[in-house]
């Protein structure tokens, strides 16, 4: 069966036809790179890793361009607030979500461009979508995009024009010809600082000194690094309309060519019913969540959801996840695994495959490790344990020592808590049920969960 994918253009499932046999080109839309990155934005980048973990997996060469937008409002108005340069405001957010990432395993794109590296390129686009009728300059100084006059505007969104115009200002603000137009180029306020502007008669254009709207940053972006066409375009839900509407109008309306053959939008992080964003205060960052959780956790608690769901955030569904983890951890503790090359046909990789192959369903994927991790439990299989830890590979988990993973969060240490498995250990056999009962709740009310086998007791945190 092949890879088949849900397109939000075609509201379809469609199977994946890579322009390039056997070569996957894929744009998403990164982060506006102002303040640290919270959980949110982790699952967007969480659901691409996985989209392009699987690609790789299924034998597909993937180019992987993620963006950074290091220039906007947002960002001129923090850096001003800090009394630093934007560039020096972007390249410390930069780090931090880079060491933020790295923690959750979430792989680098191939390409990461910024979009402050590209405005020639916008410039450019701009240049020929006037040359096309399709830009206009404003008696504001912008340069904006003339909607109406491009065919199939709201294909992507399913907004048809005349639904934009019944919510739209009555007023025609900043001389645009219609309020439904957006700004490609930004006339500069004399208020704003200077690395805030471009002339852009310095690059070979007569827009005055500005900087490039949000919208055309992407366009120009995507098709520099990928081509005027290029088979995956992805980002969060809330892009569809306007970001992504807009770059199909500005991007199509310059080449004449499909944008992308499928657009992938992911669901949102909600906290108490609410999208969890900046702007209405309910966020937590990801390194708010990585002091209480570890990294593996919180990536089990983005992976195990489909990434079109929405995703609940809470404490209680975290600790679900570290529990659920664990599980599959302690299959992997019972047996050393054998390192495997995974046979899509045995009956467990088949199943994993197939789930992951109709639209990378994760629900069903990790179902299948439950799955194999209960037939490890019951029968000791090296080679089951190996593949579990290879399919789990597929989705960027089960790589870490079992046993260092169960014992992290421990509060005492090793030499502690083996001296009294010891004294439990002689308690019983001199049948001192009374004791042996005494230190296994010593320790965990210290946080250590004892487990008994005939092979001997071992021990897992609480945490």
């Amino acid at each position: 069966m092949s890879l088949r994918i849900y397109s939000t253009l075609s509201r379809a499932m469609e199977s994946l036809s890579p322009l390039e046999p056997g070569h996957v080109r894929m744009y998403v839309c990164g982060m506006t790179i102002y303040d640290l990155c919270h959980i949110g934005h982790a699952r967007m980048m969480m659901a691409f890793d996985v989209v392009q973990r699987w690609l790789k997996s299924s034998g597909y060469r993937v180019t992987y361009v993620r963006n950074i937008t290091d220039i906007d409002d947002k960002i001129i108005k923090r850096a001003v607030e800090r009394g630093i340069t934007i560039r020096a405001l972007t390249d410390e957010m930069i780090e931090a979500m880079h060491l933020d990432v790295a923690k959750l395993g979430i792989e680098p794109p191939t390409l990461e461009p910024r979009a402050t590296e590209y405005v020639p390129q916008m410039l450019s686009l701009i240049s020929q979508l006037e040359a096309k009728g399709l830009a206009y300059k404003a008696s504001s100084g912008d340069v904006n995009f003339a909607v109406r006059k491009f065919p199939g505007y709201g294909k992507l969104s399913g907004k048809s024009l005349d639904e934009l115009r019944a919510g739209e200002r009555v007023a025609v603000l900043d001389g645009k010809d219609d309020p439904l137009d957006f700004v490609l180029w930004k006339s500069s306020k004399a208020t704003e600082p200077d690395d805030a502007k471009w002339d852009s008669a310095a690059l070979g254009h007569d827009y005055g000194q500005g900087r490039p709207g949000w919208h055309i940053e992407c366009s120009a972006m995507s098709c520099q690094t990928l081509g005027d066409s290029f088979d995956i375009h992805g980002g969060g839900a809330d892009l569809q309309f306007p970001h992504h509407e807009n770059e199909i109008a500005q991007s199509e309306g310059a080449s004449g060519k499909p944008l992308a053959s499928i657009w992938i939008h992911n669901g949102f992080v909600r906290v108490d019913n609410e999208k969890m964003s900046k702007s209405l205060g309910n966020f937590f960052t990801i390194r708010e969540v990585l002091a209480k959780y570890d990294a593996e956790t919180v990536r089990f608690f983005l992976v195990r959801t489909h990434y079109r769901t929405a995703l609940n955030y809470s404490d209680v569904h975290l600790d679900d996840a570290r529990n659920a983890l664990k599980r599959l951890y302690t299959a992997l503790e019972l047996v050393t695994p054998a390192p495997v090359n995974i046979d899509w046909n045995e009956p467990f990789a088949a199943r994993f495959k197939a789930a992951m192959d109709e639209d990378f369903g994760t629900p069903e994927a990790v179902a299948v490790l439950f799955d194999l991790a209960t037939e490890v439990n019951k029968t000791r299989s090296a080679e089951l344990a190996g593949l579990l830890k290879a399919l789990g590979a597929c989705l960027g988990l089960l790589q870490s020592d079992p046993k260092a993973y169960l014992q992290a969060g421990a509060t005492l240490d090793e030499a502690a808590i083996s001296a009294l498995i010891a004294q439990r250990a002689a308690a019983k056999a001199g049948k001192n049920f009374a004791e042996a009962d005494r230190i296994r709740q010593e320790l965990l009310a210290q946080g250590i969960v004892l487990k008994d086998s005939p092979s001997g007791t071992t021990w897992e945190s609480a945490q």
